[in-house]
């Protein structure tokens, strides 16, 4: 939108004064502390944007292993970068007392039990009226309050006295402080724009932008009736919705999700971009993988996600009950943890094709990467999947997959087989058309790896970069 050469063309093309945008950025995980697709998209969009000349700040509520973070500044709320004369007590840093000192060192996040705004939520629904009508006389007060911090005193608060970086109580309540939390580190902090990942962040983003005055994008990686279906839990909708009013735009990773948010939250089309997800290209070879408990001539059928409704599981298990009942040799794998866990597990058994089906839990890292390998074929059936990064990783690893048409990944890939998640009879036949016809498995592995080469995480943030560009442009003051 923004050509250097002025031109208006479709194609994304970055600004020069783009090249200094300092963007802060709000997310809840960040590898390796990831529990799905979330964290693995901050982590290959914030890269790519490193490489693209744009500064990124990652306020994360963890700490984090600094050899993955070494293409970002990130701070948790327990790491301020600088405090000055503010009344949170004296630090000592190498036997001296200051008040202004720099972190570099990421530390565990910790949270005290403070009074006023961050009470327990006994009425959640009420304790967000307080939050929003705090953040309005903010708003309103920002622009003659000389001293904004010390109003903030009572928003959120940091401790050293734990090691420990685990949240615990209420969630609502954890995102409140977090946001009060991100406000402090906000304000010591130069920047041109608020990015805010998922309904966790959308607090604190509002929160920032009411008190810098900054823009604020948010990013929908999922929507509450994607996880929760029709019985959605109110309190999330209402601060999604919330977010999303109070952006000035708003990124979705798919069409899937943008119609979701202009239908169901009632955002202006205008308001919502698309930008899908990457890829992280995998550079490394293949590897001589151990197959615990499957035998050299049996083929692996591979579920790797959250055991949870949205993705589907007990339709999986019920495809592979007919491919069971056309070839023996087959191994239905599932990878992942969720609330669904036991029941599936009791479903396989009662099924009769325990054996047949292996439980992995939670997988990380090269442990993905090896299950990948292994595979024959990759399987989503997701009954609502905003996006959907799973199957660009396992072409990525010249597997090929079948996805279900309710999945945003859908609209970018060609060369993959779809079905409709509850259809399991086609779901069925189409795993059995792949372990049974070689041909048509290495066409779909070729011509699959070749096409997820062009999904790069490069152009997300190219097309970030443009967004952060349009908004910082409606929001320059007039003379």
């Amino acid at each position: 939108m923004y050509d250097t050469a002025g031109s208006d063309v479709g194609c994304v093309s970055v600004p020069l004064w783009g090249l200094n945008m300092k963007v802060f950025m709000l997310g809840w995980e960040f590898p390796p502390f990831i529990s799905g697709g979330l964290g693995t998209a901050c982590y290959g969009l914030t890269k790519a944007m490193s490489k693209l000349g744009v500064e990124v700040i990652f306020a994360l509520p963890k700490s984090i292993d600094e050899a993955y973070s070494t293409h970002v500044k990130l701070l948790s709320p327990n790491s301020l970068a600088w405090r000055p004369r503010m009344n949170l007590g004296v630090e000592i840093i190498e036997g001296q007392e200051r008040t202004d000192v720099v972190y570099d060192r990421l530390r565990n996040v910790q949270f005290h039990e403070i009074e006023s705004m961050l009470e327990p939520y006994n009425r959640p629904e009420h304790y967000i009226e307080r939050f929003e009508d705090y953040i309005r006389q903010k708003r309103l007060s920002r622009s003659k309050d000389g001293d904004i911090l010390s109003d903030f005193d009572d928003f959120g608060d940091y401790s050293n006295d734990s090691d420990s970086g685990d949240y615990c109580g209420n969630m609502f309540q954890e995102i409140h402080r977090y946001a009060g939390s991100a406000v402090r580190l906000a304000v010591h902090e130069d920047f041109d724009v608020i990015h805010a990942h998922d309904w966790m962040t959308y607090p604190a983003g509002i929160a920032i932008a009411a008190v810098t005055g900054k823009p604020l994008v948010v990013h929908v990686h999922s929507t509450e009736f994607d996880r929760s279906g029709e019985h959605v839990n109110q309190v999330i909708y209402d601060i999604e919705r919330k977010g999303m009013h109070s952006a000035d735009k708003v990124i979705t990773v798919s069409h899937l999700t943008r119609n979701i948010v202009i239908s169901r939250y009632g955002v202006i089309g205008e308001k919502c971009e698309v930008v899908y997800n990457g890829v992280e290209l995998n550079s490394n070879g293949p590897q001589s993988i151990n197959r615990t408990g499957i035998r050299s001539n049996e083929k692996i059928v591979l579920f790797l996600g959250r055991i949870t409704m949205q993705k589907g599981p007990e339709y999986f298990l019920q495809a592979a009950k007919r491919v069971l009942g056309e070839m023996d040799n087959v191994k239905f794998v599932m990878a992942g943890s969720g609330d669904m866990m036991n029941s599936i597990i009791e479903m396989a058994a009662g099924m009769g094709i325990g054996d047949k089906v292996l439980f992995t839990g939670f997988l990380r890292g090269k442990d993905v990467q090896r299950v990948y390998e292994m595979a024959d074929l990759y399987v989503m059936p997701s009954v609502s999947e905003p996006f959907g990064i799973a199957p660009l990783e396992a072409l990525n690893h010249d597997v090929p997959v079948l996805i279900s048409n309710q999945s945003g990944v859908a609209e970018v890939l060609t060369h993959a087989l779809k079905v409709d998640f509850w259809d399991v009879d086609e779901m069925a036949n189409k795993i059995l058309a792949v372990l049974k016809y070689p041909p048509l498995q290495m066409t779909l592995r070729e011509h699959g790896n070749f096409e997820v080469r062009k999904l790069r995480w490069e152009d997300a943030a190219e097309n970030c970069a443009k967004i952060y560009g349009d908004v910082m442009m409606r929001t320059i003051p007039a003379y």
